[in-house]
């Protein structure tokens, strides 16, 4: 059955099928084909796949994601991103990614991220003298962001597939967000010593201020839900929810840049992107259940173990195996079908639960932006359209390479991400 099912998987996919269908046809072709089990029990596992708890958070994020990107955060993420690093040497640059971070600490989404903070950011960068190739490709690469800093989607999609802590998934994406993060500010650094880019000017205290005291109500939303998690006061699902009326309240009465009309429209858009994040979830439960059923977990751990392949070896091979993933579907799909798969084979060899995930979710935010399939790649033409997918791949290939730094430091020492769960939630 086995051999049919990725049989079947690799020609859908060829033949550019929606994944959610990939996932859902494959395995029911082969459970026609091959086993005596009522194909209702297709429709069963289509169901059970969304039957969890955790997964209730993401509609609600996904509403607050989008309510505050058109409810006048933009800019004020970037004033404030501009006032901490603008006046060091490539500020201008730093700033966009600290932005990203502000923003993805808000959206959890790296397409918006790029639209949000691309449609500001990208004439400004050209206008102070950064190449539009490395302009483009620095918004591209840093709207991916959104992937690592809690709260984040794909680890709501981990947890529910393995079990983890989604909030200790989101303590320990502040540790790797931020090695991440720091290796696109580096290479900015260095690219405007060596192009002799001039820094943004120093703000005065005054003027940093009003910024931030502008900018509060938005800044406000990342500490409330974070806040409000490690605080006990409820839990990630609830979270989700407090955001989305936080985002609404904002949105509607405090900044007031966003119309009912528009409120409504909003909506809409969320309710069509959890669509799709709700089938892609069903039909990878379904694939999931074939993989557990037939063994292929079991034979895969037992194949590593005779192999005797080390911890070392292990992780190399699960993120070049996650990279080229990466290349060709999205992140969610990516966690729904291989962490079941590498899960048991990571624990074999002692790597922890939390911190496969953070590895995992490392690997799919720089998947957001590998060509050819990148999802942030192909939202760039909101950004400017003169840049085709053609154009813009040479432009990124520079930062894939420079964030295969930081995905190995974040690989090779795990204490950066679970040291604050440990402090946190004791775990070991």
């Amino acid at each position: 059955m086995v051999p049919t099912l990725f049989l079947l998987f690799v020609l859908l996919l060829a033949l550019a099928t929606p994944i959610f269908a990939v996932l859902s046809l494959s395995t029911l072709g082969a459970f026609w084909l091959h086993s005596p089990i009522p194909l209702e029990t297709i429709v069963q596992r289509l169901f059970a796949g969304l039957d969890k708890f955790a997964l209730m958070a993401i509609p609600f994020f996904i509403l607050a994601a989008n309510v505050m990107s058109v409810g006048g955060m933009s800019r004020r993420i970037i004033a404030v991103a501009n006032a901490l690093v603008g006046p060091l040497p490539g500020g201008l640059a730093m700033a966009t990614v600290v932005a990203c971070m502000f923003f993805g600490a808000i959206s959890g989404s790296a397409p918006a991220t790029v639209v949000a903070m691309g449609g500001l950011l990208y004439p400004a960068l050209v206008q102070a003298g950064y190449e539009k190739s490395f302009a483009i490709a620095l918004i591209v690469a840093s709207g991916s962001l959104a992937v690592v800093i809690p709260p984040s989607i794909t680890m709501i999609v981990y947890g529910a597939v393995t079990g983890a802590s989604v909030g200790a998934l989101f303590v320990s994406g502040f540790g790797a967000g931020a090695i991440y993060g720091l290796g696109f500010m580096v290479y900015s650094y260095v690219y405007a010593r060596r192009h002799q880019i001039p820094p943004l000017p120093r703000p005065s205290w005054v003027e940093i201020r009003a910024i931030f005291v502008d900018a509060k109500w938005g800044l406000g939303m990342p500490i409330l839900i974070i806040g409000g998690i490690y605080g006990g006061v409820f839990t990630p699902t609830e979270a989700a929810a407090v955001s989305a009326v936080y985002a609404i309240v904002v949105a509607l009465l405090v900044y007031r840049e966003v119309s009912l009309k528009e409120f409504w429209g909003v909506v809409i858009q969320s309710a069509g992107s959890t669509a799709q994040v709700m089938i892609l979830l069903a039909g990878a439960s379904v694939f999931a259940y074939i993989l557990t059923a037939e063994r292929v977990t079991v034979v895969l751990t037992e194949a590593i173990v005779r192999m005797g392949a080390g911890q070392i070896a292990v992780l190399i091979l699960i993120n070049i195996a996650l990279l080229i993933a990466g290349m060709l579907i999205d992140g969610a799909s990516i966690i729904l079908i291989l962490a079941p798969l590498l899960l048991p084979v990571a624990q074999k060899v002692g790597v922890d639960p939390l911190h496969l995930g953070i590895v995992m979710v490392v690997n799919t935010a720089i998947g957001m932006f590998t060509p050819p399939f990148g999802l942030n790649l192909f939202v760039t033409t909101a950004v400017d359209e003169e840049w085709t997918l053609t154009r813009l791949i040479p432009a990124v290939l520079p930062f894939v390479w420079i964030s295969l730094i930081p995905l190995l430091i974040i690989t090779y020492v795990p204490q950066i991400s679970l040291w604050l769960p440990r402090l946190i939630y004791g775990v070991r």
